[in-house]
């Protein structure tokens, strides 16, 4: 099989490219930007174009499938030429769905906790030496790459994203899946560029249960009003089964999961409940509930969710890559819970587009309360790069209902404000989808006055 990707520096691109390379197929791919760390993975395996830009002569009529990501455009000079050939373009989760669709299939939905909840199938499935394929959104610790599809492997587990599968097919990644089990983890408005009011958003979310294929499983979060009204009201032919934060204590910081008492390396609400969600897959998929204690003891989180960055005296730095308001709230209060004898210093960056919406912001109304110094950071830059009229402090402030909040549009400023802390007994919680303004977060870590 000969591929071709248009838009290869993705990534979830770079690492389907990888994936199918090591399957044996031949690969090329374009793209006109292609950052860290996709350009050095790819150039590993001898997959990097040889020069940046769209070009027409890649397109030859020998090319069996071209697979086209989000960032290319309609106009795409090589998507043109495909479209004039005739030749048969996928989306990525079209093609994923095209190598997957003799497997069992496993895929997790949800507007928050899917890549936790598909990193601990994985780690479990891993733990056990069981044949599987993947796709997760986030690079975990024994997984060389973030996509595996191979022959041998009988069932395959994916993170299921609701957002556009190409620029050429405006249906949502995970309604192309076809899921024989499948998990919703919750529902919170999120990418208003695509889905500009909440039952616009609501709406994906029933159509994912209907492509479950007949005789499927439903593993759902009862503990979410709107989803759980969503899963009672449908009339698939569908097992459901509902799931919420299981049995456990807290012990000097520690969570130990019952009856057990199996120590986790994860934390809070939140978390116990991509837990629970994990356990529920691993039970189809016949792991006991004692084995997946076991396994799921050595679990140390998916990278950027709750990570730790340094820990020293009474007082630990966590980064996260918390940044809808749902998520927002909830990592606020997992390591304010897990953590009651010290204070939380709690800073967001606002960096995606609906963060920076000043209608979307009213959802993040009180979503910072718990934490004792709230700071919400802006790269002023970021306003201009996508275009968007710029937000005051005020605006934040109004919109999170919270006059206390501090508000920051410059990196240098926010690090001189975080260095001047005393952090004795305090913790420090740095949120954000983006990379705060180039600020280094593990020296930032390692140097606070504690």
């Amino acid at each position: 099989m000969r591929i071709h990707f248009i838009a290869i520096g993705g990534s979830a691109m770079h690492n389907l490219a990888i994936a199918l390379h090591k399957k044996g197929f031949k690969v090329t791919g374009s793209d006109d930007v292609i950052f860290e760390p996709s350009n050095t993975r790819l150039a590993s395996y001898g997959l990097l174009p040889k020069e940046n830009g769209w070009f027409e002569e890649n397109i030859t009529p020998d090319i069996d499938a071209i697979i086209l990501g989000m960032h290319a455009r309609l106009d795409n000079p090589e998507l043109l030429k495909a479209q004039e050939m005739g030749l048969k373009i996928y989306s990525y989760p079209e093609y994923i769905y095209e190598q997957s669709k003799d497997k069992l299939r496993v895929v997790i939905g949800g507007s928050h906790g899917k890549t936790t909840i598909t990193s601990m199938i994985l780690h479990v499935l891993n733990y056990y030496h069981r044949d599987f394929d993947y796709l997760v959104g986030a690079q975990l610790a024994g997984f060389e790459t973030m996509v595996k599809v191979t022959d041998s492997a009988p069932v395959i587990i994916i993170e299921g994203d609701e957002y556009l599968a190409s620029p050429i097919d405006r249906r949502p990644k995970f309604h192309l899946y076809k899921a024989n089990i499948a998990v919703i983890s919750g529902i919170a408005w999120d990418h208003i560029n695509v889905f500009p009011t909440f039952e616009d958003y609501i709406s994906q979310f029933n159509k994912f249960i209907e492509t479950i294929f007949p005789n499927g499983i439903l593993i759902y979060c009862e503990k979410d009003l709107e989803l759980r009204k969503i899963v009672i009201n449908s009339e698939e032919n569908i097992t459901k089964i509902p799931y919420s934060i299981p049995a456990h204590n807290v012990i000097d910081g520690v969570t130990y999961l019952l009856p057990q008492h199996t120590p986790l390396q994860v934390f809070g609400d939140h978390n116990l409940m991509n837990l629970n969600a994990a356990k529920l897959v691993c039970k189809q998929l016949n792991i006991a509930e004692a084995d997946f204690d076991q396994a799921i003891a050595s679990f140390t989180g998916a990278a950027k969710r709750l990570e730790l960055l340094n820990s020293a005296k009474n007082t630990s730095v966590y980064k996260d890559f918390a940044h809808s308001p749902s998520k927002l709230k909830a990592t606020i209060d997992a390591v304010k819970a897990q953590f009651e004898d010290r204070k939380l210093v709690a800073c967001i960056e606002l960096h995606t587009f609906s963060s920076l919406n000043k209608e979307f912001l009213q959802q993040y109304r009180d979503s910072m309360q718990a934490a004792d110094v709230a700071i919400v950071y802006i790269d002023e830059k970021t306003f201009k790069h996508k275009k968007m009229e710029p937000l005051s402090g005020d605006d934040v402030r109004t919109s999170f209902n919270d006059e206390n909040i501090l508000f920051f549009n410059e990196a240098g400023a926010l690090e001189s404000y975080l260095r001047g802390l005393n952090f004795e007994h305090t913790n420090l919680l740095l949120m954000s989808s983006g990379n705060y303004g180039g600020m280094d977060l593990i020296k930032l870590a390692l140097e606070l006055n504690v």
